[in-house]
This record gives C-alpha cells, structure tokens and sequence, in this order.
C-alpha cells in the first residue's frame, strides 16, 4: 500500500513524501452517549484508519489531498489563517487541530503537504473524524519534537471537535483512537481519564461491524440536542444530589430520585445514560470471567435502551439488530456510536458467520431497499508514525 500511496503523493505534490501516520477508527463495544455524562465507555481501535503521508515546505502554507472525499484540487490554506471555511469541507478537520495547537502556544516552524487517505467508511459512526485529528496531531507532534504526551494530544484533539468543528462529543472517541492496543478494548472513566484494557477473546467469536450505509452528520443532527436534554436532567438531580455528572449515580440513586427530574423526555435520556453506565462495568466484569452469553444479553440491553429512552436507532439500525438477533451463533448486537445511521456490532461465532452475513444481507437489503456492508474487525493500535519506503531510486 505505501508505494502506491507515495506515488500518488509524488504525482500530486510533485515531491516525494517523507513521512507516513496512521490513526485507526474506533469501535465502542458498549458505553453509549455515557463519555460526555462523565461516565465509562469500553471502545477499541480497529485495524481500519486513516494515513497521513507528508513532507515539509519552507514556507507558511498548507496543502491538503485526500481522494476519499471526490475534491480534485488541493486545498491550500495558510498558518496565518485557519479560520473555518465551508468550502474547505473534510480539511477543517486538520485545520481544527492546527488551530487550536497553535491557541497553545504550538506553532509549526513551516508548512506541510499532506495526503490523506483512509479506508473507514466516511459517516458511519467509526471516527473517521477523530481518526483525521489524531493522525495530524501525531505527524506535528512528532515532526516538530515538541514531545506533548499521547494524552495531551487526545485532549487538543477533543477540543478541536468541540470548539472548531462544533459537536459536543465527549472524549471517548479521541482516547480509543490514541490509546489504542492490538487485542484489547478499554475501559474508560471519562471523568477521570482512568483506564483499563481488557482483551476481547476472538478465538472462538468473530466481532462483526454492520455498516448500515446511512450516513449522518452529528453536528446537523439531534447529537447536541441529547447532550443538552442530559444536562437538563443532571441540573434537576443536582438540586438533591452532589454530583457533577450523571455517570456518577447508580441505578439505585436513580429510582429513588428519578421524579425530581421535571421532564418526562429528559428523564429518559437520564436514565439511559445511568442503566448504560453499569451495563458497561458489569460486561467488563464478564468479559474477564469468560460469561459469554451475559456478555451478549448486556449488549442487546444497550441497544433496546438506545432505541426506546435514548431514541438515536431509527429503522436502519434497528432493521439490523433484529436482524442479528434471529440469527443462530449470535450472542449479542447493538448499534455502536452516536446513531442516527451508521453502524451495528454483533458478536458472531466463528461456525456461523458465512451464514450470518448471507442472511443479514439479504433481508436488510429487502427490508430497507439498499444494501449495508459488512466486515470482521480486528482490534489495533493507536495512533503511529509508520515506516516508509522511498518512491524513487
């Protein structure tokens, strides 16, 4: 893949690349709209990513290149000015890390040109997003020496999609991207950043990522509208409790203080955030035992939460989890990520995957008039500067 990529590199920039970066998308295993509820999140990285292939200019600009997002021509922009721009479309992603490195007091001592190409499917819940962010992070920070920790990088690059791009994620997809480790998902308290991994045992089930081909934006969409309702509802439990986030109280809290919270719709997202939060810990619990079968029951409890009190699922996700749940080796489903399109998980066993996929496949495409996608995932690394092979000779 490198030598065709600095090919195409060289064509487009008429240089050699000097440099290559990987980040890898991210999928969350269970912990759903809890990271920025202060709660916990079990994500991995996925062997799927994006690569910055780069070299460094003597002046102040920027160019910028990918051919997943159909653009023809480069886009340039200057150090002295990465303001947002529409027109820029995908590049304000690296753009928002320039910015806001540079708010820090990190400036670049020249310009890059930079190519970026990826093979996450763009809008399916996999952050793809974070996975731009985390590769331009890594590639400055480590081209300019200025030796920020990995933890520093994940949280300018949260930053970035808060303030620049305008979606109030919380951290979660950021520090699975950074964090990352080949095997293992982690268990993250997004309120302290404390971490845990966890393997995720693949000898006996195949993790299947369901990509249900809706697209979606999370900052046109009801994403920053859940956050508020969730705020609402902490603001009416804070009158009672002493608490900073809804990740911070237990069921048991809940069903004593639930009628403190005004609104019937805000009471819903609260109290899937909190049933989400010790879903979450109990199926790490199990994973380590080797109780498979809790361990599915937890995930299908995810979604049904998701669909009926946080209601971000709509008929494409659903089609498929109920899809995934009539099938024989099936041990759980749910949908994974913001929602509203995107994508689905199920854990498969290994005997039963062809017939899975041949299934699932077939009646979504009936049910829904179009067809989704499908592949294994295997769990990787975090965010990396990769070897590369010269071009030339």
């Amino acid at each position: 893949m490198h030598r065709e990529q600095s090919e195409r590199f060289k064509e487009r920039f008429g240089v050699e690349a000097e440099r290559c970066f990987f980040a890898p998308g991210r999928v969350n295993i269970i912990g759903e709209h809890t990271d920025y509820n202060g709660g916990f999140v079990f994500p991995g990285a996925i062997s799927k990513g994006t690569y910055a292939y780069a070299t460094k200019r003597k002046d102040r600009q920027c160019r910028f290149y990918s051919e997943n997002f159909h653009l023809e021509d480069l886009i340039t922009v200057t150090l002295d000015d990465l303001s947002f721009s529409l027109e820029h479309d995908w590049v304000n992603y690296p753009k928002s890390v320039l910015a806001i490195l540079q708010k820090h007091g990190y400036e670049p001592t020249a310009g890059y040109d930079i190519y970026f190409v990826g093979n996450i499917p763009n809008g399916a819940g996999l952050s793809s997003s974070a996975s731009i962010e985390l590769v331009m992070a890594t590639l400055l920070n480590e081209w300019e020496g200025w030796n920020l920790s990995k933890r520093t990088l994940v949280q300018f690059c949260q930053q970035a999609e808060n303030e620049y791009i305008g979606v109030q994620s919380g951290i979660m997809d950021q520090f699975a991207v950074g964090f990352g480790k080949k095997g293992h998902a982690m268990l993250l308290d997004c309120q302290t950043l404390d971490y845990e991994y966890a393997p995720i045992p693949t000898e006996d089930y195949s993790l299947i990522i369901m990509n249900s081909n809706k697209a979606r934006t999370l900052a046109g969409s009801a994403y920053n509208d859940r956050r508020r309702e969730c705020e609402e509802a902490l603001q009416d439990l804070q009158a009672h409790l002493p608490i900073q986030a809804l990740g911070e109280i237990s069921m048991e809290q809940w069903e004593k203080w639930q009628h403190t919270v005004k609104n019937e719709v805000t009471a819903k997202r609260a109290k899937h955030v909190i049933a989400e939060n010790e879903r979450t810990k109990i199926a790490v619990q199990r994973l380590k035992t080797g109780d498979w079968q809790q361990f599915g029951e937890l995930l299908n409890e995810s979604h049904q939460s998701l669909r009926d009190d946080y209601e971000v699922t709509g008929k494409e996700l659903d089609t498929l989890i109920s899809l995934a749940w009539e099938q024989p080796g099936v041990i759980g489903a749910r949908m994974t990520g913001a929602g509203f399109g995107g994508c689905a998980i199920a854990f498969v066993d290994k005997t039963h995957v062809n017939l899975f996929l041949e299934n699932v496949a077939a009646r979504y495409s009936e049910v829904i008039g179009y067809e989704a996608s499908f592949y294994e995932a295997e769990v990787g690394d975090g965010a990396k500067e990769l070897i590369l092979e010269k071009v030339s000779r």
